[in-house]
């Protein structure tokens, strides 16, 4: 089985948006898979997010489980980003196959029960025991860049110092 030539894999809530855009430009892909159990069952989602796409660029919408089955059929020449929407479903990703060696840590909305670590990241226990998780069993890495040039707040924050201690 050839390894899929996954050039980032993203944790935004918003999924595809403005930053996102940035990213698929930076980065050089031609494949965006949207991984979320929710939005892949969700023809009005799928659509304003497609609008949000260059013509060039093919997005595709499967669940967590889908993901996991179908990645491994990726051609060599499909330059991948997958954007997840929680910590949970990146875990998920993980545990159905998903190599996910880095994962940048992009957006994750201030709620009751989270602790803000960044302008745009805040954790609670279950996002804290998913990304430990990830670190544990799957050897993955973290960044918290918001975009790809990287000089936003909150870009370096130690997010793996954060994970040790709590």
């Amino acid at each position: 089985m050839t390894e899929p030539n996954i050039k980032k894999i993203r944790l935004d809530e918003r999924l595809v948006h403005g930053q996102g855009r940035l990213w698929i430009s930076n980065l050089g892909v031609n494949l965006v898979i949207v991984a979320n159990d929710e939005v892949a069952t969700s023809h009005i989602q799928q659509q304003l997010m497609k609008s949000l796409m260059p013509d060039s660029i093919q997005i595709r919408f499967f669940s967590i489980e889908e993901t996991g089955a179908k990645i491994f059929k990726a051609a060599p020449r499909q330059t991948i980003f997958i954007i997840v929407k929680t910590a949970e479903d990146v875990l998920r990703l993980a545990k159905a196959g998903v190599p996910i060696k880095h994962l940048n840590v992009g957006n994750i909305h201030k709620k009751d029960g989270k602790e803000r670590l960044t302008n745009f990241i805040a954790v609670g226990p279950e996002d804290i025991t998913a990304l430990k998780q990830l670190e544990a069993d799957y050897g993955t890495t973290f960044d918290t860049q918001t975009t790809p040039l990287g000089n936003d707040i909150g870009s370096d924050f130690d997010l793996t110092g954060y994970l040790a201690k709590h």
